[in-house]
This record gives C-alpha cells, sequence and structure tokens, in this order.
C-alpha cells in the first residue's frame, strides 16, 4: 500500500513540476523561413542576407518581440537551402509550410521569386488555414509587382526600372560618355535590366551608341576574360550591367586583367568583393545604386553602420542592406497591429504599412505590394578622400554619395491588377 502511494505521490509531484515548466517556459517564436543560396556559386549572398535578417530580429527581440493576443513573442530565422535552383526552393518552401511556417523570405533570383509566388498563391487557395505571406527584399524583375503581382508577395527592394532610372539620373549627365556595353545574366531579371536600359538610353541618350548587347549562362561562367576582352575590343567607353554575386565579382576581375579603363553603371558593384578586385582601377568609374550606403550622409546612418560592423567585425562580412532592416521593421510591426502571426492577418496591416529606422522611411504601395523609398547613386572612391569615411569590406575602397533620388521621383507606374482574398 505505501509503495503504491509513494508512487502515486510522486506522479502527482512530476505532473506538477512539468505544469510549472509549461508556465514558465518561453513561447514558441515567430518563425521567418529563410529560402536562399547557402550552398553553390551564390553561397555568399545568401549568406549576407541571413546576417542581415539575423541581426535585425535580434533587435526586434531586444525590446521584447512581437506582441500577439496571448503574449509577446520572439522572431526566429530558419535557413532552407535552395541551391540556386527553382525545384529546390520548391521543396524548401513544402518543408517549410510543413514545418508551420508562415512567413517566407527570399530574393537573390527573380525567377526563384516567380515561381514561389505562383506556388504560395496556390497554397493559400487550397489550405486557408495554413496561408503564408512572401517577404521580398531583392527580386527585382519589375513583372514581380506587375502582371505577376500577388496579394501574399511584398517586394521591399526596388525594382529593376527604378534602379535603372536612377542609374540613368547619372548616366545622362555624362556627356564625355559616348558608347556603352549592355552586360546581363541570361534569366529574368538579367533580360530585363538589358530591355530598359535599351529603352531608357533611347530617351535619355539618343546620341549614345550601344556597341555590345550580350547575355550570359547565370552562375555557370567561371572564366570571364573571353567576355572581358570582347568588351575591351568592342571600344566601349563604359559597361552597364545588373550581374551580382559571383558572376559580377569575377567580371570585374577579368576586366581588371584585361585591361579595360572603361566606367560601370552597376546595380550591385558596392561590395561582395567588387571594389577589392579593382583597387585603384575602379576609382571614378564604378557606379551603383542602391536605397543605402555606407557614406550616406547624417549622424543616423553612420551610427547604424557602425552598430552593424560591432556586431559582424570580419571584413568579409561588410555587406548591409537597410532595405532588409526596414522590411523587417515592418513586419514586427504588422504583427503588432494584427495581434497575430496569421498570414491574412498580417498582410493586411504590411500592405499599408510606413515604417521609418535610422533616418529612413518607406511605404508599401497597397496597389502593388512594391515597396516606396529613396534610391541613392554613388561612385567608388578611396576611403579618406571626400564623402567616404568607410570603406567596404576592408578594401580600402568605398563609395561617395552623388545622388539621392526621393520616393516621389523613384516610383514607378504599375499595371498589377491583384486579386484578393
Amino acid at each position: 500500500m505505501r509503495k503504491h502511494l509513494k508512487r502515486l505521490f510522486m506522479a502527482l509531484c512530476l505532473g506538477a513540476s512539468l505544469a510549472a515548466t509549461a508556465q514558465t517556459a518561453s513561447p514558441p517564436p515567430v518563425r521567418i523561413a529563410l529560402i536562399e543560396s547557402l550552398s553553390g556559386a551564390f553561397a555568399n549572398t545568401g549568406e549576407a542576407v541571413f546576417r542581415n535578417l539575423v541581426w535585425a530580429t535580434e533587435r526586434v527581440n531586444a525590446r521584447g518581440g512581437v506582441t500577439l493576443a496571448g503574449g509577446a513573442r520572439k522572431l526566429l530565422v530558419e535557413r532552407y537551402d535552395n541551391k540556386g535552383q527553382n525545384e529546390e526552393a520548391l521543396a524548401a518552401l513544402r518543408s517549410a509550410i510543413d514545418d508551420g511556417v508562415t512567413i517566407v523570405a527570399q530574393g537573390n533570383s527573380s525567377a526563384i521569386a516567380a515561381v514561389l509566388i505562383d506556388a504560395i498563391n496556390k497554397h493559400n487557395e487550397r489550405e486557408p488555414n495554413k496561408r503564408v505571406i512572401f517577404l521580398n527584399y531583392s527580386a527585382v524583375d519589375p513583372i514581380l509587382t506587375n502582371e505577376k503581382c500577388s496579394y501574399w508577395h511584398f517586394r521591399f527592394d526596388a525594382h529593376a526600372d527604378m534602379r535603372m532610372a536612377a542609374l540613368m539620373d547619372v548616366l545622362k549627365d555624362d556627356k564625355a560618355l559616348k558608347s556603352i556595353y549592355l552586360f546581363g545574366q541570361d534569366y529574368s531579371f538579367g533580360q530585363a535590366v538589358l530591355r530598359e536600359a535599351r529603352r531608357q538610353l533611347g530617351v535619355q541618350r539618343p546620341d549614345m551608341q550601344i556597341v555590345g548587347d550580350e547575355l550570359h549562362a547565370l552562375g555557370r561562367v567561371k572564366d570571364f576574360i573571353p567576355y572581358a576582352a570582347k568588351i575591351k575590343a568592342s571600344g566601349a567607353q563604359a559597361v552597364l550591367t545588373g550581374n551580382w554575386g559571383n558572376d559580377l565579382t569575377l567580371l570585374i576581375k577579368a576586366a581588371k586583367e584585361v585591361g579595360y579603363e572603361g566606367k560601370f553603371y552597376t546595380f550591385y558593384g558596392n561590395a561582395l568583393g567588387v571594389p577589392g578586385a579593382l583597387g585603384d582601377a575602379g576609382v571614378g568609374k564604378v557606379v551603383a545604386v542602391a536605397d543605402w550606403f555606407p557614406n550616406e550622409p547624417g549622424a543616423q546612418s553612420e551610427a547604424f553602420y557602425q552598430s552593424f560592423r560591432q556586431r559582424f567585425p570580419k571584413p568579409q562580412d561588410d555587406y548591409v542592406h537597410m532595405r532588409m532592416q526596414l522590411m523587417v521593421e515592418a513586419l514586427a510591426q504588422s504583427i503588432d497591429k494584427a495581434g497575430s502571426a496569421e498570414a491574412g492577418a498580417v498582410a493586411a496591416q504590411l500592405e499599408r504599412s510606413t515604417v521609418t529606422f535610422a533616418g529612413h522611411q518607406g511605404t508599401m504601395r497597397a496597389v502593388d505590394h512594391q515597396f516606396q523609398q529613396p534610391l541613392l547613386v554613388a561612385l567608388m572612391g578611396k576611403q579618406g578622400s571626400p564623402g567616404v569615411k568607410f570603406d567596404v569590406e576592408g578594401s580600402g575602397y568605398g563609395f561617395r554619395v552623388i545622388k539621392t533620388i526621393s520616393p516621389e521621383r523613384a516610383e514607378q507606374p504599375s499595371s498589377c491588377k491583384m486579386a484578393r482574398p
């Protein structure tokens, strides 16, 4: 009898202990599935995104996280490797949904973004109780917020036509420039860049001679020397390219190796090895467009950058994006207002969000879910020269802001005809 009573007493104690533990345990986090290239040719770009999102969520969590109906919850970024492939991205999406994730983030590859949008649209219609929203921080094919616009997709980067218009604001005034070579990656984004370059050059610089117009396989070229030699032989005074990641770094290295001395008008020439690859040869010759640069004037911008460098001090980790910080802030704000992490509730708040951080402000345009924010154009220079207090990646070279385009001027019309739930 005593033995039975003792077992009963121990069982009651264990039950009470487990109940107390459950009451004091932290509630599960709100998870964000990062579906990116975390291996292969573009792994460096995926890792750069991961650092940015982790830093942004750490900031939100440090102030208590997000507020749901049941109380405060932390944000957590979970990694899903798409290996740079559409099929792998779809498999990663299925895994994330099976894991119960309701927020997906991706951006490096507009082709992958397009298949994710289609898959999420179908999933949300098929399973309304397990809906997912898609946060896009760098897939910039204009079609994604035009013909392929989706209620569940939110783009926080300026699309390719917006970036091109900002570059053209500088290029059109470069009267000494008479010939240009258009060069890009052969997929939806790269094709869109060159198509818009031809259109805008025809409007802004009809006198400009396009001496080359070429696309190459995405992520497959290991030796860009033949391309660089062809660019040099064309006599082009400048190259305009939307290339990113390793495809841009290898192109820049090849251009230096063959002795090409022209300018580069780029979408992404401000980091990931480009300044270090060119060295002095790039000073005054590499132009880049972005939503923010480390040398943007202002105390808030400087404090923002220095805070990131304290968190990630290694030179090779020096690639910070303001738009990703604004994206996470907008997400946190929307969850707070919705009091829920359910996709439909968050989307309803997110599509009319306005967010301010580190002196920057942006607004989500409800008609197409295209974020509206300032754009900056900058020119490569030596660290310590006027306007270049900070270098990038320990290279000794940074970018001086030469033009700021207001959100109103950067804005482009949309052909989106959004189907709403």
